[in-house]
């Protein structure tokens, strides 16, 4: 699965989100900067709804299992 990432211009640099991943958003002074806060912000987002998921079944049955985004479009 790729995801899209949008960068956009502004006077103090840019900011930039991923169109498929709701709270992945930052800025940087420059594109690059912008590029790797993005990176940062992906992989906060991702390990914050993998504790909330969990903090929000505990104590309940459930079955957790990997799930590959190339596979299930193939």
């Amino acid at each position: 699965m790729k995801l899209t990432a949008i960068f956009q211009k502004v006077p103090e640099g840019y900011i930039a989100f991923v169109e498929e991943l709701s709270g992945a958003n930052t800025q940087g002074e420059t594109l690059e900067e912008a590029r790797t806060n993005l990176m940062e912000s992906i992989a906060m987002v991702i390990e914050t709804n993998r504790f909330l998921a969990e903090e929000s079944l505990q104590g309940q049955e459930f079955i957790k299992e990997t799930f590959d985004m190339d596979m299930a479009f193939a």
